[in-house]
């Protein structure tokens, strides 16, 4: 079934404590959609300027992604330079120019308007607002990211939109400023307090806690030997989630614990190399084989 991405798409320079690579195709909506595409039809709004090059647009078109809703507006594409700390978790970001992005009005396409799921990446909660309001039709399931940028400087937009969505998906120390709550559970559950019914709360390497009116759980984060680029780790994560609902059309609790252990599976390989570099080299095989390698790291047997 067709899953609708709205979000940026991106020039990104990372610093590690090892190297620092220059020019990588980035962006909240093309690590979702790549991500997304391994189970799914993916349909991709957003904008680029006239510098955004052709080999990153037939990468993208490589994975059968369809970017009717793709923009090129006149001017540079969104660019991003990061730096991230020995324990490859903390980061720095060193500059920040929107570009193209900074003035993102997103027009989704006729074709695209009777998309079944939804998934608003991070963005300004008026813009994300925006894409819902186009939609003749609320799709079967529609999920959200945000950040700590917008829940500082809109939050009463932010809190709106919650009421709107599915699902929203957040890191620990984005639910802990939203909430106001230390404790996890408790900032999960002050934000299905907000109005939406669940919560997915990213904790990195950990993995993720969801809290939901039909119950919680957690997910443990796939262990590795070496993490070289944590970078879009998260909105890979969403996209494998939203990409397995999409798959199956099944919005249930017990497919949610599914899809949450898929997204962690492809954020784990999405953290082997810089940008795409890794998700590249798999296969669908290779993600369903690892989800049952994590299946059986948290299978505990009976007494």
């Amino acid at each position: 079934m067709s899953l609708l991405v709205v979000g940026s798409i991106g020039i990104d320079t990372v610093e590690t404590p090892r190297t620092r690579k220059e020019n990588l195709l980035g962006g909240s909506a093309v690590y979702f959609s790549y991500a997304a595409a391994f189970y799914t039809q993916v349909r991709l709004v957003g904008v680029v300027g006239k510098d955004f090059p052709s080999v990153h647009r037939a990468l993208l078109e490589a994975r059968d992604i369809d970017l009717s809703g793709l923009e090129v507006a006149d001017g540079e594409t969104f660019r991003w330079v990061g730096r991230y700390r020995e324990n490859m978790i903390d980061r720095d970001t060193l500059e920040v120019d929107l570009n193209v992005f900074g003035n993102f009005d997103p027009k989704v396409p006729a074709e695209y308007k009777s998309s079944e799921f939804l998934f608003l990446a991070n963005g300004a909660p008026v813009v994300q607002r925006k894409v819902l309001d186009q939609l003749p039709k609320r799709p079967k399931f529609v999920a959200m990211d945000t950040m700590d940028l917008w829940i500082e400087t809109a939050r009463g937009d932010l809190t709106a939109l919650l009421r709107q969505v599915d699902a929203l998906v957040i890191n620990d120390s984005e639910a802990r400023l939203l909430t106001g709550q230390q404790e996890l559970l408790r900032a999960g559950l002050s934000i299905l307090d907000l109005g939406v019914p669940t919560a997915i709360v990213k904790k990195g390497e950990h993995g993720a806690l969801v809290v939901s009116r039909h119950g919680h759980f957690a997910v443990p984060g796939f262990p590795l030997e070496e993490v070289i680029d944590p970078t879009g780790a998260g909105d890979s994560f969403a996209g494998g989630i939203c990409g397995y609902i999409a798959s199956t059309g099944d919005t249930s609790p017990e497919n949610l614990r599914r899809a949450v252990a898929h997204g962690a599976v492809v954020a784990s390989y999405t953290v082997q190399d810089f940008s795409l570099e890794a998700l590249k080299r798999i296969t669908r095989s290779d993600l369903d084989a690892r989800y049952e390698m994590l299946l059986d790291l948290v299978r505990i047997p009976k007494s």
